[in-house]
């Protein structure tokens, strides 16, 4: 049967621990818990498509358990508990073993369903084991951090050279199974300019090269998904509320973390120096509420003006 998945990001998704992209100090780790036969109640925190709800289906594709996912960003509220994974947990399997419940972004359950869920975890601990991902672990209960294997999936500095190497690597093979003409130089830009998050990169390769069919010298000038802040960081200079809008009305369809990101980049060009810890804490802080927030252009907004008031400018 052909395979009919258009998203490389699902096509290309690895289903075995050791395919997935990963340091050894966590790939030894979740191989030993294959070979045990066991996954114990985890919870995979890092920052967004570094691969934490890949290797929790994978731990389960190859360990052959049954696992059911849930999207707590989207069944965030203490009903959730009371039925699918009460319903799930309390069942058993067809094969008599352990079920698997995912909880993926689990920190954005309500603290009342985070409460709930300590009990289910104690409940059903002889039938059912969670795996939780999380982008920020802080918003998650202390007691769930006692119930649960707290593993770290943020890269270690000495780590970022391999995994980047083996992260274009893996890019170049899907490129060349596509059949997309690339340049390895155009390439290595795009993966350095949005590594770690390897769910976005493969996202925006495929955008890129949907357009033309080819990723060359060229494709540099579509990545538009962050433009340059030089027009934003006048407009705020200028105290002009209105451009500063516009900019986000033009931009905000893309990550807001990207975009914070590339601000705290270009701080020392355009903020003087006395205040560029200000705007650090400011960033910082609106980075934290991005996660929380229901709406991006919002938050983005109170951002900037923010700095608008209380940042001096070059």
């Amino acid at each position: 049967m052909p395979d009919t998945e258009f998203l490389w990001v699902q096509k290309y998704r690895p289903h075995k621990i050791d395919d997935c992209i990963l340091p050894d100090r966590l790939k030894d780790l979740f191989r030993q818990q294959i070979k045990n036969k066991q996954i114990p109640n985890m919870v995979l925190s890092g920052g967004p498509g570094i691969g934490k709800t890949t290797v929790a289906r994978a731990l389960c594709e190859e360990l052959g358990v049954n696992y059911m996912m849930i999207n707590s960003s989207e069944d965030r509220g203490i009903d959730t508990l009371r039925t699918k994974i009460r319903n799930y947990a309390s069942s058993m399997s067809f094969d008599g073993g352990y079920k698997v419940i995912i909880l993926d972004e689990a920190d954005g359950l309500t603290v009342d369903a985070q409460n709930a869920f300590r009990g289910a975890v104690e409940e059903y601990s002889g039938n059912c084991k969670f795996i939780l991902t999380c982008n920020f672990k802080s918003k998650l209960i202390d007691a769930i951090h006692s119930r649960s294997t707290m593993i770290d999936f943020n890269l270690e500095r000495k780590e970022r050279a391999a995994m980047a190497g083996a992260f274009f690597k893996r890019m170049s093979v899907i490129l060349t199974e596509e059949g997309i003409k690339h340049e390895k130089a155009v390439l290595a830009k795009i993966v350095e300019k949005f590594f770690p998050d390897y769910r976005r990169t493969i996202n925006e390769l495929q955008r890129f090269c949907s357009v033309t069919g080819e990723l060359n010298t060229g494709t540099l000038a579509q990545m538009s998904s962050v433009r340059n802040v030089d027009e934003l960081m006048k407009s705020l200079k200028d105290k002009n509320f209105k451009d500063m809008r516009k900019w986000i009305v033009a931009n905000i369809d893309n990550d807001s973390a990207q975009i914070l990101r590339s601000i705290f980049d270009e701080m020392n060009t355009y903020i003087s120096d006395d205040t560029i810890p200000m705007a650090c804490l400011i960033i910082a802080k609106y980075q934290y509420q991005a996660g929380m927030v229901a709406d991006q252009e919002i938050n983005m907004t109170a951002c900037l003006t923010e700095m608008m008031v209380d940042c001096e400018f070059k």
